[in-house]
């Protein structure tokens, strides 16, 4: 079943090519939506999927890329709008 989820990452996760790690990974598991950097130094990402598969994309965001260091992730699980057709990088 499609769910749509809203996460915000904390911890060692911008200039570390956490965003384009993000996209990445949403391409490999046919998830939609976007990601950004946020002011505070957090990261934002907004995605919908197939449940299972966003389940997988959140245990890789908990890892990030190899300079990244994930401190906390904040998942909010909401019902998809269906709005998104690809997966972009806000900048």
């Amino acid at each position: 079943m499609r769910k749509r989820v809203h996460i915000f990452v904390s911890g060692k996760v911008q200039g570390v090519f956490y965003r384009d790690f993000t996209k990445r990974q949403a391409k490999r598991l046919n998830i939609y939506g976007w990601v950004r950097n946020l002011l505070d130094g957090r990261v934002e990402v907004v995605a919908e999927g197939e449940e299972e598969d966003l389940k997988r994309f959140i245990e890789e965001l908990k890892k990030g890329p190899p300079a990244a260091k994930v401190l906390d992730i904040k998942i909010d699980w909401q019902e998809p709008t269906f709005e998104f057709d690809n997966f972009e990088i806000i900048y």
